[in-house]
């Protein structure tokens, strides 16, 4: 029978970075909020993390990639919100968020988070942030948390 690993979300024993975009903050101070209550829910202890805030989306994956590289964090969640507006800026951002976000985690080997909301609407962005639609911060700090224990385990086999 193969070997079976999966992480657990327990975050007692992981340090963790959150990169959170300043830019439409009405929204980004409610993934940050959902995200702190999820680790410290499961064990983490907020005093070990440290919560980098950037201008906005854009500047999310240099601030994560650091992060990652410094050595400090088992995992970095990626926190911000971009609102489709009537420019294609709203692709470029997305693009650039969504790739840079994943080129470092895969060139650090750290598990880095995206809880970058990409929305049409501010409505559709306060319902992932909290109301109708649950609130993505949280759902990316369980990822947080479940990755960095997997990591760990996968290290060890």
């Amino acid at each position: 029978m193969p070997t079976h690993l999966e992480g657990d979300l327990a975050a007692d024993d992981h340090r963790f970075a959150l990169v959170v975009g300043r830019f439409n903050e009405h929204i980004t101070d409610d993934l940050l909020d959902g995200a702190l209550d999820t680790l410290k829910r499961h064990g983490a202890d907020l005093d070990e993390g440290t919560v980098v805030h950037v201008p906005g989306s854009w500047e999310i994956p240099v601030a994560a990639q650091k992060c990652a590289q410094s050595g400090t964090y088992d995992a970095v969640i990626c926190l911000g919100a971009v609102i489709r507006g009537e420019t294609p800026h709203f692709d470029y951002v997305c693009s650039g968020a969504t790739s840079g976000t994943m080129r470092a985690s895969l060139d650090t080997d750290v598990p880095v988070l995206f809880g970058i909301l990409t929305t049409d609407t501010v409505d559709q962005a306060i319902a992932r942030a909290g109301s109708k639609a649950g609130n993505k911060g949280r759902e990316a700090a369980e990822a947080a948390i479940e990755m960095a224990d997997l990591m760990t385990q996968m290290d060890a086999t």
